[in-house]
């Protein structure tokens, strides 16, 4: 009996030993398989060296900012790495002279408000593109998509503009740039995504277009939403060449981004209070000293370092919904 009990039956395989290589099950990817030893370390050593790449420049900017110039001298003037006379007159020399502070001010502002308007038209553009029965639906997405190849140029919209009477006004820094056609498409995407069950109950209790949009279609594409919202942020509170093409003199209405262009790239002094041109703070002015410029640089960091955590899960579940979409 036992002879039999450990004999193994006709037809059963018996498991692979260790000294067997495995082999890859029939109809499943590579990507799909268990990965090697050999695979888990190549994958941990590229992980580190992308973090590595996007720490160290980070954590060597803070530092300088917090730097004496003693400091930095004693660095090459360059960069500081390890840390040697720690103090905080960058800041207290950036905050006092009012220029940053009200840079910020005025960086926020256009942020909130541009962001407003961008996500407002572009949700109504995006679900009126939806519908395909809606009036002019083919002529209208030809020509959004047409402007994606094609522009009208730097100077004729700078014409226009100023025809307008938009120069050294803050409406010239919102609405010139404050739809994208590429962001449209995508929420336009999410929006025929949308079950047409929902839509049709929706409609057969009485509800219209607007009521379906803010009960029905912006419920369910919350993710799509709150990445176009952290897309449009961004571009606004880094947007600094139109604040150079129709505000360029007075620096009292200067964002956060063209301050640091002026008083980083351009190697420009940060002037106190009236107005200035580019021209004149970079040929008649010392350069400004390294600490501050990197204290410019966390400054303008900090904003989307502390918002993007909350919008992490919506981001990702955005991003990855709109990759698998078929």
């Amino acid at each position: 009996m036992s002879a039999l009990s450990t004999a193994s039956a006709p037809g059963r395989r018996e498991p692979p030993s260790g000294n067997v290589p495995r082999e890859r099950a029939k109809g499943r990817a590579v990507w799909e398989e268990r990965p090697t030893l050999v695979g888990q370390f190549g994958k941990g050593v590229v992980l580190t060296v992308v973090v590595l790449a996007v720490v160290l420049p980070l954590y060597a900017i803070i530092l300088t900012s917090f730097s004496s110039e003693g400091a930095i001298t004693r660095a090459g003037g360059s960069l500081v790495v390890v840390p040697d006379g720690l103090s905080l007159s960058a800041y207290r020399e950036i905050f006092s002279n009012g220029v940053v502070t009200r840079a910020v001010v005025v960086s926020v502002g256009i942020t909130v408000v541009g962001t407003a308007v961008s996500m407002v038209l572009s949700i109504l553009c995006a679900y009126g593109l939806s519908r395909v029965r809606s009036f002019g639906h083919r002529f209208f997405l030809g020509a959004m998509i047409f402007t994606m190849f094609f522009g009208g140029g730097l100077i004729p919209g700078f014409l226009v503009v100023t025809s307008l009477h938009g120069y050294d006004n803050y409406w010239a820094l919102i609405l010139p740039s404050c739809l994208s056609v590429f962001n449209i498409l995508i929420m336009r995407g999410f929006y025929q995504a949308t079950a047409q069950e929902m839509i049709d109950a929706a409609r057969i209790d009485g509800a219209g277009e607007w009521r379906i949009l803010w009960s029905v279609v912006l419920p369910t594409t919350k993710a799509v939403t709150a990445v176009m919202t952290l897309f449009y942020a961004v571009g606004y509170w880094g947007s600094w060449f139109n604040t150079l093409l129709y505000m360029p003199f007075d620096n009292n209405k200067w964002s956060l981004s063209y301050v640091l262009y002026e008083y980083v790239n351009l190697g420009a002094k940060m002037p106190g209070v009236g107005t200035a041109g580019a021209g004149d703070t970079v040929q008649h002015q010392v350069a400004s000293p390294f600490g501050i410029s990197m204290a410019v640089v966390v400054l303008t960091l900090i904003p989307i370092l502390a918002v993007y955590p909350f919008l992490q899960k919506h981001f990702t579940k955005g991003m990855l919904t709109g990759a698998i979409k078929g």
